[in-house]
């Protein structure tokens, strides 16, 4: 079986998702907004069953597809240690060019006293 992460490396079924997170839609309804073949689109959709990503939810003979949203938020969470990382790379960027920056204006003003 497939990781979520697997499931997501694909861009195909990262595009469903991105669909699937405006609201709940028909396999058809895919398969016209994506512009590929439906059995395609059933193939996705089958891994992102698999994986969690996504519910089905019968009404008569409808089969609508829904994002669920816990798989995701276990993603952020682990995500979150990395983003703090980034951010912490940041600002220490933004610190050395505000430190180059002071640097040059003071350069700048020693030269404009003579």
């Amino acid at each position: 079986m497939m990781t979520i992460y697997e499931a997501l490396a694909e861009p195909m079924r990262r595009r469903i998702l991105d669909l699937l997170r405006e609201r709940p839609r028909l396999v058809g309804e895919l398969v016209d907004l994506l512009g590929v073949s439906q059995p395609l689109v059933s193939k996705h959709l089958r891994v992102l069953r698999e994986v969690e990503l996504v519910r089905v939810r019968q009404d008569a003979q409808r089969h609508w597809y829904e994002l669920r949203l816990e798989p995701l938020m276990e993603i952020d969470d682990w995500l979150a240690s990395y983003r703090r990382l980034w951010e912490s790379n940041f600002e220490r960027l933004d610190d050395l060019l505000n430190k180059l920056q002071d640097e040059e204006n003071q350069h700048d003003e020693s030269h404009s006293d003579r």
